[in-house]
């Protein structure tokens, strides 16, 4: 019995020698599970589990690892990743921002948040070659690289979009849509010919008629910001200056004038409910390459749009949302590889993100793709599509039909064109005036919204101003001032 169990010891450690220790290391990595969360906007997808399946078997031949996709709606975010961030639950990949359903200057402040710069230079050579190191650098805090941003858009132009059908029946010449004084003499001529149409209604519930008319990087919250596209580092009082009072001068008179939705100010429904109605004309908002085409599929008709204001790019543009490694992870150095993947690697990324061909899509041309035949977005098993510019490297993915073949090189020359801020890299971490900003929110949701939308008298704005400072709103700038300053000295700039 002895001279068995000795020969048989004797077997396994001739295996175990004959065995290359990078298989040995693999193999004993395969049980190593990522957990992945990101924030969805509707239902998940019917056969994630499959989908998951297959990109498992993938992974573990990649990075000997797995992952667990954990997706969390809209609604419950906030309640449930700050839980998880709290609870000490093993988390390995979050996605994280600047967006207002995010607070990562909160987490980082917290300690959350684990530091990226000594793991990307490890595991992420991918991922600092997929985008120019001024946008990879605005995910530093303090110095320290914390988010890594997703790579679609960094940026906007600010449009007027409109229907394309009533643009076409009174001879509008888009191209000549420049201004505001264009603007709105386009709405006048609608209003004219098509009364039971309302010109101009908000692009969402969360929008107004005056936000975005301007080019202000805002640094994170609307109290404080700077001018010009961020030409300055000079943080100013957006609400006292003229080009503010102006703009909601103008907004009044469009409403007097019936050219802005009567209960805009209160509406919960966003612009295409209106125009699949066949009650609205167009909408004011940002922007990006392909926007005609995402809008005129959301209504089922076409839209086209004039440029108003150029494209430019903040830190909130670039890091609205961006992936994170928190402190809770067991496996940072395997989280990060994935991400690598996530960044640098179609084929992971297109199968999260598509899902499998044949099943959920099928290939109609040489980057293009469509649902398989008698299936959509609703009924497909498994897509998610509507995501892509969360996933990370959104130029590696596949084109949707219905888009223009073109559009991810379009999107990186957008980018190129867009005239950056000069915070861009700043991240405001609003913790030394919490206090106030809650107080200050309140006296921005009693105001804005009727204010913005034409509703108000612009003379309220003088109270409005009046109400902002007693909550707080001159030491929240202060305090915008001396952190930017801070910033600016410790990267060398004036």
């Amino acid at each position: 019995m002895k001279k068995k169990v000795l020969i048989s010891l004797a077997a396994m450690f001739a295996v175990l020698m004959t065995t290359p220790l990078a298989l040995t290391a693999q193999a004993a990595d395969q049980n190593t599970e990522l957990t992945m969360t990101f924030i969805t906007f509707g239902p998940v997808p019917q056969e994630m589990q499959r989908v998951q399946d297959e990109l498992n078997k993938l992974l573990s031949k990649k990075i000997g690892a797995t992952v667990k996709l954990l997706p969390i709606n809209a609604g419950a975010w906030a309640q449930q990743a700050n839980l998880m961030l709290a609870s000490g639950e093993n988390l390995d990949l979050m996605i994280d921002g600047t967006l207002g359903f995010f607070t990562l200057s909160s987490h980082v402040s917290k300690n959350q948040l684990l530091p990226l710069d000594d793991l990307v230079a490890k595991y992420g050579q991918g991922i600092s070659k997929s985008m120019d190191s001024v946008f990879l650098n605005a995910g530093k805090v303090n110095g320290k690289l914390y988010i890594l941003p997703v790579i679609h858009e960094f940026g906007g132009n600010f449009v007027i979009c409109m229907r394309k059908d009533i643009v076409d029946k009174l001879k509008i010449d888009v191209s000549k849509i420049k201004t505001y004084n264009d603007v709105e003499a386009t709405l006048l001529k609608v209003k004219k010919a098509y009364p039971d149409v309302v010109p101009l209604v908000p692009q969402d519930a969360q929008s107004t008629i005056v936000k975005g008319m301007h080019d202000w990087d805002r640094l994170g919250i609307d109290i404080g910001a700077i001018a010009d596209s961020g030409a300055t580092l000079k943080v100013v009082d957006i609400y006292e200056t003229k080009e503010y009072a102006d703009l909601i001068k103008r907004a009044h008179k469009w409403y007097q004038e019936g050219l802005i939705l009567k209960d805009a100010a209160t509406s919960k429904d966003d612009w295409s409910t209106y125009v699949k109605a066949n009650r609205a004309f167009a909408f004011l908002g940002m922007a990006k390459p392909g926007f005609d085409v995402q809008e005129s599929l959301q209504v089922g008709q076409p839209m086209v749009t004039a440029e108003l204001i150029p494209p430019y790019c903040t830190t909130d543009n670039v890091i609205d949302f961006g992936w994170t490694i928190p402190r809770n992870s067991k496996n940072p150095e395997k989280a990060m590889q994935l991400l690598n993947l996530l960044y640098s690697d179609p084929e992971v990324f297109n199968l999260l993100v598509y899902g499998t061909e044949g099943k959920d899509y099928v290939k109609i041309g040489n980057n293009m793709i469509d649902f398989p035949k008698g299936l959509d977005s609703n009924s497909v098993g498994y897509s998610l599509s509507g995501y892509s510019w969360e996933l990370g490297n959104q130029f590696q993915g596949y084109v949707f039909k219905g888009n223009t073949p073109t559009i991810w090189e379009d999107t990186k020359a957008f980018n190129g064109r867009a005239l950056k801020s000069k915070a861009l890299g700043f991240v405001f971490d609003s913790t030394p005036v919490k206090d106030e900003v809650a107080a200050c929110q309140n006296v921005l949701n009693r105001y804005v919204p009727g204010l913005e939308m034409g509703v108000l008298d612009p003379r309220t704005l003088t109270d409005f101003i009046a109400k902002l400072k007693a909550a707080g709103g001159d030491k929240i700038i202060a305090e915008k001032q001396r952190q930017i300053d801070a910033w600016a000295n410790a990267n060398g700039m004036k």
